[in-house]
């Protein structure tokens, strides 16, 4: 597949501190990318050194196969960015900044389309940008993005101050431009809405990241959980390596079970005379929370 965005082991440093160490991984034509870390675990410097805002100390990022510090101003001209946090002018109304912003992308606007976008982001364009809220403000931002063709969507926390109506509408934007051939970063700590939109994850911890691959490829890397019930005790389950935080309630065995020792479960059990098995899906959540449940990640 041809890779639109590529990033190749990208360091920063602030003075002293590491930012970034050796951050790699690559968005393909026509996919979505979830990039997904708690607040401070090095999303958004990522972002700015795609975006030619910064400059790697180390490494290199290309966009259309072209350097993104060096190639900057070509790069813009087929990108639409969203920020988390949108700043206005505060005298203009919000159709206004609209239409500034897609002036400033110098790209062919489909006036229809915008319109039926602050349709559907249920936005009010004639109101002062001081009146609006953060959610109206993130609005600005969508509408300005979707409302003209991109080859390549970079959304940073794209949903932050919307409803969960407003995030639906972004969701369906996000799948059209999909459908259209374009590619999308999402960086974002929604897992809900990691899971719902990407083909591809890359997990950032402290500035490094620490998995990457598709969605499927790393539930194989997850726990699942497990409700069990057998008309015999089967206590020696805590003794077998692939079982996890065993518990046992209102005779129900619950813990976790590594994802491909499903086989050895069932063999385990058959003699115990099963009377109930649950087994829950793994879940993105469940990856993430194995980086992030005992540290912290960095700036």
């Amino acid at each position: 597949m041809t890779a639109v965005l590529e990033v190749n082991n990208v360091t920063k440093m602030f003075g002293k501190f590491q930012a970034l160490n050796g951050v790699k991984f690559k968005l393909n034509k026509g996919e979505v990318l979830g990039f997904i870390g708690p607040n401070g675990a090095g999303k958004s410097t990522t972002i700015r050194i795609l975006l030619g805002m910064l400059k790697a100390d180390f490494g290199n990022a290309k966009i259309f196969g072209k350097d993104v510090w060096t190639d900057a101003v070509d790069i813009h001209k087929r990108i639409a960015y969203v920020p988390g946090d949108v700043n206005l002018w505060p005298n203009l109304t919000g159709g206004e900044v609209i239409d500034l912003f897609l002036s400033m992308r110098g790209v062919k606007v489909n006036k229809q389309r915008k319109e039926n976008l602050m349709k559907r982001f249920e936005f009010d364009p004639t109101k002062k940008c001081r009146a609006y809220s953060k959610g109206n403000r993130q609005k600005v931002a969508l509408i300005s993005a979707f409302a003209a063709d991109a080859d390549l969507y970079i959304l940073d926390e794209p949903t932050s101050g919307l409803d969960p109506l407003q995030e639906r509408v972004f969701q369906e934007c996000v799948q059209e431009v999909k459908e259209k051939g374009a590619s999308v970063l999402l960086s974002s700590h929604i897992l809900s809405e990691v899971e719902r939109l990407c083909d591809q994850v890359a997990i950032i911890r402290q500035g490094s990241i620490v998995e990457a691959g598709s969605l499927e490829d790393l539930r194989h890397l997850t726990r699942i959980q497990i409700n069990l019930r057998t008309r015999e005790e089967a206590s020696k389950l805590v003794e077998q390596d692939w079982v996890h935080d065993l518990t046992y309630e209102n005779g129900t065995y619950i813990f976790q079970l590594d994802a491909d020792h499903m086989d050895d479960l069932i063999r385990f059990i058959q003699p115990h005379g099963v009377v109930k098995l649950e087994s829950a899906p793994a879940k993105l959540e469940d990856l993430f929370m194995r980086h992030y449940e005992t540290t912290e990640g960095g700036v």
